[in-house]
């Protein structure tokens, strides 16, 4: 190995903090190199988070989306794509079976969908936790005003994830027509000031994404002092601008988890589904490689073929209550054990996660 790569990397697990070149170092690592990162990151996680792994049930209630995004399956100018809604009796239901099956958290996930009112949502939220027993819930529906955020803050959100998705601004805005990176931080900014445990992350191996893009990605999440980071390859879909672009790697997926992982010691960081898509080992490579969360999509079947941010999403047809035994079965596998309660970031409820 590389005596920098060495050096660099003890930093990294010393200190839990790297100047930009230095994490431009790790992400180069080659062969051995990345076994190396892969078992330090492995290492941090368990000794900040301990060996559970949070499952958290994520329901996709709406695929309509305002937006344009030259990369995302769900862009306003797909004609192809067959849109839904759900009501919120249907989100409620939907709820109830992830609760059934023993997931104590709730993610309520969409495009970027004014249909639904902030009251509407903030109903939902309420009733969630009042009718359903959910333990968190955590929201993904992009940007929206400051006003909302408190309303449904109010109503008992206990989380948000709104991902960066590139730390250069000139790609943001290139990537995003009609929005900026500096609109993304100043309602991230938003959410920690409401007191939401705060999740961002970023797409690895975007077009026109450089090694140093990456690094600032990693750098910035650290400066947000995320709860959750989202880290995941890009993966064209045929009916978007990028669609013959080539997908993001799974090695250097990886890498900038680990990374990550290393200077984010105390955030959950999910082995996400694009990770599972694009290699059939993609989440169990994911939880090597520092990861603590796994989401299974817990959107109802008649729906959730058409949530496609990208084509081919792993466990798209599969049964729930199969896709949580074998889940369970491969975090048993690792020696790992599933996360009990709501699996709050530990700088949140001050210490450890409960463990089971």
């Amino acid at each position: 190995m590389r005596q920098e790569f060495v050096e660099v990397l003890k930093k990294a697990r010393g200190n839990h903090h790297l100047e930009r070149h230095e994490v431009i170092v790790l992400l180069q690592a080659r062969g051995e190199e990345v076994d190396a990162l892969g078992r330090a990151a492995d290492g941090v996680r368990a000794a900040f988070l301990g060996d559970e792994v949070h499952l958290r049930g994520i329901i996709e209630f709406s695929n309509y989306c305002r937006r344009n995004c030259l990369y995302c399956g769900l862009r306003r100018d797909n004609r192809k794509l067959r849109r839904y809604r759900l009501t919120p009796g249907e989100i409620l239901a939907a709820a109830r079976r992830v609760a059934g099956l023993g997931l104590p958290t709730v993610v309520l996930q969409s495009g970027e969908d004014p249909h639904y009112t902030a009251p509407v949502l903030a109903d939902i939220i309420r009733r969630l936790k009042e009718e359903v027993g959910v333990e968190a819930v955590t929201l993904s529906v992009g940007e929206r005003s400051f006003e909302d955020y408190r309303l449904w803050r109010e109503a008992g959100a206990d989380r948000y994830l709104l991902k960066h998705e590139t730390a250069d601004a000139a790609l943001f805005a290139r990537l995003r027509p009609g929005t900026t990176l500096q609109e993304r931080l100043l309602r991230l900014k938003w959410l920690r000031d409401l007191g939401y445990q705060v999740g961002s992350g970023n797409i690895v191996g975007l077009p026109g994404q450089t090694l140093e893009t990456l690094a600032a990605d990693i750098l910035l999440l650290r400066e947000l002092d995320v709860e959750m980071a989202g880290i995941g390859p890009f993966i064209p879909h045929p009916e978007t601008p990028l669609g013959n672009e080539p997908p993001g790697g799974l090695e250097l997926t990886l890498k900038v988890l680990a990374v990550s992982r290393l200077l984010l010691p105390r955030a959950h960081l999910p082995a996400t589904t694009a990770l599972g898509t694009i290699h059939p080992a993609g989440r169990r490579l994911g939880l090597c490689f520092g990861a603590n969360v796994i989401m299974p999509d817990t959107t109802p079947p008649p729906y959730r073929r058409y949530y496609q941010i990208y084509p081919g999403k792993a466990g798209m047809d599969d049964e729930m209550e199969a896709t949580l035994v074998a889940l369970k079965n491969m975090i048993h596998s690792l020696n790992r054990r599933v996360g009990r309660g709501p699996g709050h970031a530990p700088k949140i409820q001050g210490g450890m996660n409960n463990e089971v």
